[in-house]
């Protein structure tokens, strides 16, 4: 049986989370002044957007109710996805990063700013930008060679013809 609280509240949220078709990425449970704040991130294959996450928003809110897993205590719920900055933890994560650039911290230290190209279940390989004027070279790498990362924000991207285009971001 779990012991902690996010243990106890990813137990009881994340079949109601599963059953809509979403992922369970994170639960916080937050101290903000005299209050707490329970945050919860949801995502999918194809994203979240604002009506899926008001649905996902109503069923933890009514589940929560029904139990004392947040104590007597007063909480805000906040249901959100990961954004458009988004850590990349697990595989699922880079395979919806694909073609998308991505700060990568090296476990043996070091950065690197790459493009996700392609994902599997050992790794991912990656697009290096060239410098000055190289051409871009490829680059794999085992998740265990990986301490962090996150997608990278681009505004706009060069295509394949060399012309920049406004990239539109799809998450908030």
């Amino acid at each position: 049986m779990s012991t902690t609280q996010s243990e106890r509240l990813r137990e009881l949220l994340e079949p109601l989370v599963s059953s809509q078709d979403l992922d369970l990425e994170e639960i916080e449970v937050a101290s903000v002044g005299r209050k707490r704040v329970l945050r919860v991130v949801v995502d999918s294959e194809d994203g979240v957007d604002l009506d899926k996450i008001a649905d996902v928003s109503r069923a933890l809110s009514a589940k929560l109710d029904e139990t004392d897993v947040m104590g007597e205590g007063e909480y805000t719920l906040e249901v959100g996805s990961p954004g458009a900055e988004r850590p990349l933890k697990e595989q699922r994560h880079y395979a919806r990063a694909v073609g998308r650039l991505a700060r990568i911290q090296l476990t043996e230290g070091g950065e690197l700013v790459a493009r996700v190209m392609a994902v599997d279940d050992d790794g991912v390989d990656l697009q290096v930008p060239g410098v000055k004027g190289r051409k871009p070279t490829a680059r794999r790498l085992a998740f265990g060679d990986i301490a962090r990362a996150r997608v990278e924000v681009e505004f706009s991207r060069k295509d394949d013809s060399g012309t920049e285009s406004m990239k539109e971001e799809e998450e908030a």
